[in-house]
């Protein structure tokens, strides 16, 4: 009996005879790989880009934003209930689970200093701001408590602000900046961090105590949103549940009354996005999947005309004593050859075009190493149930017939 060294040598040596038409026929094996490789890298860098725009958001975040309420019959929409205090936020920062909480207070103000102008949101906010939204100072300091306490007038700006008003590359630390008339000195420079994944530049802010803004600013009483960072991802849910059990005691909210506030988490939004992406990841690998079948196609068909061509040397093998399964083993061995050596190559194209998309397309793209074996593992797979109709007919051709074979 044909040893399987001697049976994949001689296949080696069918396929070698026909190196063009091999070579053609790996082709589309190599475009169905390099296809999913990309596809499945594409698929898998959206969804780590997702997450991490969420979790730049902040750290375990949860808000709480003003609710609806009805005047006269008419009812505004979210945001529209003038409710949310600081003392709420001080009774929210003493919940387990709660890792620290920022008040919120937003205001669109002109901001000018020497000859540079620039309209945007100063938000006033406390000292654990930077904690709750994972948001580092690149330069300079944040500033305390005893200033938010004092309503000190100091400004912490983002990189977009700073471009704005100093475009000379002057460094900002310690000017002073006029808002709505009121002048506040520069102490810090937030690190960039910028668009969300609703495209909006996150850099486009200036950070005062909300203390000042309420004083300084507003005159009022009420806060835009409370910032929630409970301890850990596991806390989220119970801290969302406590906090609206409190506020709706601080509230008074009772008899099945509509609450006048909102509790969100981000792990919603990540789930749902995270969902989206692994549907479109799938749906492009389906898609990639189909033309590597369509390369397995292809290496039946050049089996088929192979097992034509060679009729006459299988009926000479098989009359001088070749059995059937080694005529079978053969041929089978061709077409696994043939589709993993193109996986081979089409995960060596996949790897080159998922780089290359994310350097020259600056779209997020990730390799695992898992797709990869999935590829050509599902090569292979190809190989043998497309190789095998052709590999069979060649192991039951009727060795006479075959010598006869024109």
């Amino acid at each position: 009996m044909i040893s399987l060294a001697a049976t994949l040598r001689l296949a080696l040596q069918a396929l070698v005879r026909n190196r063009s038409r091999s070579l053609l026929t790996m082709l589309g094996v190599v475009i169905g790989v390099a296809a999913v490789i990309v596809t499945v890298a594409i698929g898998t860098g959206a969804k780590t880009s997702v997450a991490n725009q969420i979790n730049g958001l902040g750290s375990n975040l949860v808000i709480v934003i003003p609710g609806s309420v009805q005047t006269s019959g008419a009812r505004t929409g979210n945001g529209g209930a003038s409710t949310l205090t600081v003392q709420d936020g001080l009774a929210i920062a003493k919940l387990p689970g709660v890792s620290a909480v920022s008040p919120s207070v937003n205001v669109r103000a002109q901001l000018v200093t020497g000859g540079q102008n620039w309209q945007t949101t100063v938000t006033g906010v406390a000292p654990t701001y930077t904690t709750v939204r994972s948001w580092d100072v690149s330069s300079g300091r944040f500033f305390s408590q005893p200033e938010t306490d004092e309503a000190a007038k100091v400004a912490v700006l983002g990189q977009t602000v700073v471009h704005q008003l100093f475009p000379d590359g002057s460094d900002p630390i310690g000017r002073t900046v006029l808002v709505r008339g009121v002048p506040f000195t520069v102490i810090g420079l937030l690190s960039a961090k910028g668009q969300s994944g609703a495209g909006q530049d996150q850099d486009d802010t200036a950070l005062i105590p909300y203390t000042s803004a309420l004083e300084r600013l507003t005159g009022g009483t009420t806060i835009s949103t409370l910032m929630v960072s409970a301890v850990d991802g596991d806390h989220i849910e119970s801290v969302q549940s406590q906090i609206t059990g409190l506020l709706e005691q601080r509230h008074g909210i009772v008899g099945g009354k509509a609450d006048d506030f909102q509790v969100r988490n981000l792990q919603d939004i990540a789930q749902a996005a995270s969902a989206t992406a692994s549907i479109l990841g799938l749906l492009l690998a389906a898609v990639a999947a189909v033309s590597l079948l369509v390369g397995g196609i292809g290496i039946m068909n050049i089996m088929l005309v192979s097992v034509t061509e060679r009729t006459r040397e299988i009926g000479l093998r098989v009359a001088l004593g070749a059995r059937s399964a080694a005529i079978l083993r053969q041929f089978l061995i061709e077409a696994v050859v043939l589709s993993t050596g193109g996986g081979a190559i089409g995960v060596v194209f996949g790897i080159a075009g998922a780089a290359a998309i994310a350097v020259f397309a600056h779209w997020p793209s990730s390799v695992s190493v898992s797709a990869v074996l999935l590829a050509l593992a599902f090569s292979a797979a190809v190989g043998v149930f497309f190789g095998y109709w052709p590999a069979r007919k060649a192991a039951r051709l009727d060795p006479i017939s075959a010598l006869r074979f024109e």
